[in-house]
C-alpha cells in the first residue's frame, strides 16, 4: 500500500468535503457520466456507499450488511448535511479501526478494514470530479493520492481466471498506463490468454495510454479521454476490469 491510513483518511475528508460544496445549492444539474442521475442522486448514492462499508467496518461484519436496516433517503433539504455527518462518522469509524481487522469486502484477496480504508479514496475522489463536473468548478487530487488509486484499481478490479473464462475475453497484449508528471508506469497483460490480468511497475512495452496521473485515474472510471494508438487493446482491459 503506498498511502498510509492517515494519508488514506485525510484523502477521504478532502474530497468529501470538496464533494459537499460542490453539490451545495446545484442539486438538480445532471451527472455527465452517469446520466440517469441528477446531483441529488449522486449525494443519496454517496450517502448510501459511506453508511454500507462505515457498517462493516463498525460492526466487524463478515457480510454486508441486512437490506432491512439500510437507511431511508434524507429528504432534499437535508441530503447534504446527512452526507456530510456521514462522511465525517466513515472516517471516524475508519480512523479508529484496526486496520487489520477481519471483515466482508467484495475483492476475495484482502478481507480487512485497511482494504475499506484504501479504497474509499477512489470512491470520494472520483464522486467529487462528478460533482465538481456538473457545477462547473475545479477538481484536484494529489498526485500520490491518484497514483495509489490507480495501484488499488489495478490490483483489486482487473480479471481474474474466472472472470477471463466467463467474459471469453482476453489482451491481445500488454497495456501500458503512464504517469507523465511523476514518471510512473503501470503494465497490465497476462501470462497466457486464460490468466488472471495482472500488472507490473515499470513500461515494459510501448507506452499506450499516457497522461497526468490524475487523468489518468479519470481515464479508468471512464471520466476522461487519452490519446491512445491501441484502441481495440484499450476495449480488451475496459471488458476485463470493473469499475462499479
Amino acid at each position: 500500500m503506498t498511502l498510509s491510513t492517515d494519508a488514506c483518511l485525510a484523502a477521504i475528508a478532502e474530497h468529501s468535503t470538496g464533494f459537499a460544496a460542490a453539490v451545495r445549492d446545484n442539486l438538480d444539474a445532471r451527472v455527465e457520466h452517469c446520466p440517469e442521475w441528477d446531483v441529488a442522486d449522486l449525494v443519496a448514492h454517496l450517502t448510501e456507499v459511506h453508511w454500507f462499508w462505515r457498517t462493516i467496518a463498525a460492526e466487524r461484519l463478515t457480510a454486508p450488511p441486512e437490506e432491512s436496516r439500510r437507511p431511508a433517503r434524507a429528504d432534499r433539504s437535508e441530503l447534504v448535511a446527512t452526507f456530510e455527518r456521514g462522511a465525517a462518522e466513515l472516517v471516524d469509524v475508519l480512523g479508529r479501526a484496526d486496520q487489520d481487522a477481519p471483515v466482508w469486502t467484495w475483492f476475495p484477496g484482502r478481507q480487512d478494514i485497511g482494504f475499506i480504508t484504501r479504497h474509499q479514496v477512489q470512491e470520494a475522489a472520483v464522486h467529487h470530479w462528478d460533482a465538481a463536473n456538473a457545477a462547473g468548478t475545479t477538481w484536484t487530487v494529489r498526485p500520490e493520492v491518484a497514483a495509489d488509486a490507480v495501484e488499488e484499481f489495478l490490483t483489486c478490479s482487473l480479471a481474474d481466471a474466472d472472470d477471463v473464462a466467463r467474459l471469453d475475453r482476453s489482451l491481445s497484449g500488454p497495456l501500458v498506463l503512464t504517469a507523465t508528471d511523476i514518471d510512473r508506469s503501470w503494465t497490465v497483460s497476462q501470462t497466457d490468454p486464460a490468466a488472471a490480468l495482472t500488472w507490473t511497475p515499470g513500461a515494459l512495452g510501448a507506452v499506450t495510454v499516457s497522461g497526468a496521473v490524475a487523468d489518468l485515474l479519470l481515464w479508468i472510471y471512464g471520466r476522461a479521454t487519452l490519446p491512445t494508438g491501441l484502441p481495440d487493446r484499450v476495449a480488451e482491459f475496459r471488458a476485463l476490469s470493473s469499475t462499479d
